[in-house]
């Protein structure tokens, strides 16, 4: 029988699938933040746009997905973080909003700012749109300033559920250590994940080369974000529930994840093995070209297997450090039996669904960009 607390987990685990898929898309915005740094010609700019520009609704739908699950699956989440912390995701939505006008108006006759200013604001979202996503994700690790009135819950006269405990609605984040590094590896994942979609992508040695060199940097920079990360979260205090649904503070709660859930470590350890995989023989040989398509399901299960550890075995995955009991967990900020369960029905086509996308993934990536396309094909 499909129990109440079955339902819970199996949102979440769509949850992390989302959030995977989100973070592998991001390669559109990594792509991006190259235009300057890889492309020294106007050509190879061109090129690296119009390979980015094939796909950047796939982010912006996802990511605008990933919102919707979460206000269906666990609509006390949504209204805590997304009408709480709301100056963080409008920044988000800002760089995506940045990034579609300039696909649309770089290339318009009457561009009065010039190609370089569109593309300065896709760079600046390449950057920016991944740092952020990656802070505010940090964020389940660490916790929010905010309060939660649980009476009020059930409660359809009450205005307010949830507040802000500070004047800062998400900015604060910033201020902690580990969430800067998470939002720097994500940023640096991004970019190398945008720089070995474009080697697969583009057919040009030039501009081949020079995506190989900022891909080591980027690289190097990731890991050095990874290996932080990991030490912090390993050593650090994790926010766990008991039976009752109590929040307390637990030494090394999150390495207790990884141990006692052997799946979800197994599941983090082969995707980080795809992902250096890909790089590394992306690095070392010059006609290997594949390496997004290691990359791409190493990161998908890698991010996936973060959200297990922030969600699953008893732990709170949006802690409150204002009031702790006002944490949330998956138990305590779902959605009805009924509303999960028949969104679990409605789930059952996403396979369909991905398959579409795979095959028409396939078909516009069947035949790589050349120099030669700008001169007869369309120009993002």
């Amino acid at each position: 029988m499909i129990t109440y607390e079955f339902l819970q987990n199996y949102w979440w685990f769509l949850i992390a699938l989302l959030g995977g898929l989100l973070v592998f898309l991001l390669f559109v915005q990594g792509g991006n933040a190259l235009i300057f740094l890889a492309g020294k010609t106007e050509d190879e700019r061109q090129l690296i746009v119009n390979s980015t520009g094939r796909k950047w609704e796939l982010t912006f739908t996802t990511l605008v997905t990933f919102g919707g699950a979460f206000f269906a699956s666990f609509p006390l989440f949504y209204s805590t973080s997304f009408g709480g912390a709301y100056w963080v995701w409008i920044l988000i939505l800002i760089t995506f909003v940045f990034q579609a006008v300039s696909y649309e108006f770089q290339n318009k006759a009457g561009n009065l700012l010039g190609k370089n200013a569109f593309r300065t604001f896709l760079t600046i979202n390449g950057c920016l749109a991944p740092l952020l996503i990656g802070t505010a994700v940090g964020t389940f690790f660490t916790g929010s300033e905010f309060m939660v009135n649980k009476n009020a819950v059930a409660d359809i006269g009450a205005p307010v559920i949830s507040r802000w405990a500070n004047n800062w609605h998400g900015l604060e984040a910033v201020t902690n250590p580990f969430n800067v590094e998470f939002g720097l590896m994500v940023m640096f994942l991004a970019i190398c994940l945008g720089a070995l979609y474009m080697i697969n992508n583009i057919d040009d040695n030039k501009l081949s080369s020079q995506l190989r060199k900022s891909l080591l940097i980027c690289f190097v920079g990731f890991l050095l974000m990874l290996v932080l990360v990991i030490i912090n979260l390993i050593t650090m205090e994790g926010f766990a529930v008991d039976a009752e649904g109590n929040v307390f503070m637990e030494k090394g709660k999150y390495f207790h994840n990884l141990i006692q859930m052997p799946a979800v470590l197994i599941m983090f350890l082969l995707g980080a093995v795809l992902l250096v995989t890909g790089v590394v023989m992306t690095l070392m040989k010059k006609e290997f070209r594949r390496g997004i398509w290691f990359a791409a399901p190493g990161t998908v299960l890698a991010v996936m297997a973060i959200f297990m550890i922030a969600g699953y075995n008893g732990t709170s995955y949006y802690p409150s450090t204002a009031d702790l009991q006002a944490s949330l967990t998956l138990s305590n900020s779902s959605s009805s039996e009924f509303t999960l369960k028949t969104m679990a029905i409605v789930s059952l086509i996403i396979p369909f669904v991905l398959a579409y996308i795979a095959y028409f993934w396939r078909q516009m990536d069947k035949k790589s960009l050349t120099k030669e396309e700008l001169e007869t094909g369309e120009k993002y």
